[in-house]
């Protein structure tokens, strides 16, 4: 194999190397964007059981207060 031939293999590897490691960039750029929309959707269902644990126990005073005959 002449040197002409080897460079140009390496040229070839090179280039589908640079292009896997692109593909690889992208992928995990995506993969970070869903991650933070994934993070803000748990923040916010946290968020919302906090709330609804708040209402629950409120509901769950009045009625404990109901029933003792304090309301």
């Amino acid at each position: 194999m002449t040197i002409d031939k080897r460079l140009e293999k390496l040229v070839e590897r090179h280039e589908a190397l640079t292009e896997s490691v692109e593909l690889l960039l992208s992928a995990q750029e995506d993969t970070a964007k869903k991650f933070k929309e994934t993070d803000r959707k748990i923040e916010r269902v946290a968020a919302l059981i906090r709330d609804l644990a708040r209402i629950a126990k409120s509901h769950e005073d009045r009625l404990d207060a109901l029933e003792g005959g304090k309301a």
